[in-house]
């Protein structure tokens, strides 16, 4: 599967269900701000110039091969009473979309970018914050992390490993920067992403996004 532009990875933007009105109250009146967004941006490896950026910030459509692959199959963050599992997802073919889980206590982990070993890169999380028919998401309080805070992702080898949270951000849906989040290159880091910000209850989804970034502790 190949992510052909921008707009499918803003999936992870749009891709976080259809969501009610009282959602709204719930998490938009609880805006999530911005800490460590320059501590963040300095794992990122140096943007290239502007003769080399690629039309798109993720690499062909494809398992990565080798047999050390080690996806995340399970999360936990105590601080947010969050204990989900993980699934391997990609790009929805026909929407175009960041294929989240359906069931909201799920979440996804995008498996054209790096795993749990890898040496370099983000690895991406990505979650509902609430749904009208199921209720709050695994990341309904994602919001709420801080510096410090820390979390657990479990690998399809058993391991735990530990990270601590050292930025939170929050973007305009058109405005985050999805080659630094989805980048195979930089400092390791763990990604998660959730929708946040006002409602539009006539487009029936979040403004923003909320991004929080983890290094291994």
């Amino acid at each position: 599967m190949t992510v052909r532009n921008r707009g499918a990875l803003a999936a992870v933007a749009a891709g976080v269900a259809a969501l009610t009105v009282a959602a709204l109250v719930a998490c938009a009146n609880q805006p999530a701000g911005t800490v460590g967004a320059e501590e963040a941006s300095t794992l990122a490896s140096p943007a290239p110039t502007a003769a080399s950026v690629p039309s798109v910030p993720v690499t062909a459509g494809e398992l990565p091969a080798g047999p050390k692959i080690i996806p995340p199959v399970r999360l936990l963050i105590p601080e947010i009473d969050v204990t989900a599992t993980v699934n391997a997802v990609g790009i929805n073919e026909r929407t175009n979309e960041f294929e989240v889980p359906p069931s909201v206590d799920q979440i996804g982990w995008y498996r054209y970018g790096p795993g749990l070993e890898a040496e370099a890169g983000s690895v991406v999380i990505a979650g509902h914050v609430d749904s009208a028919t199921q209720g709050k998401g695994a990341f309904f309080r994602l919001r709420e992390l801080d510096q410090g805070d820390t979390l657990t992702a479990t690998g399809s080898d058993g391991e735990a490993r530990r990270y601590r949270v050292v930025a939170r951000e929050e973007y305009a849906k058109t405005k985050i920067p999805l080659d630094r989040y989805f980048a195979r290159d930089g400092k390791p880091r763990l990604t998660l992403i959730t929708c946040g910000g006002p409602f539009d209850a006539k487009a029936r989804k979040y403004r923003d996004n909320i991004v929080v970034t983890a290094v291994p502790a």
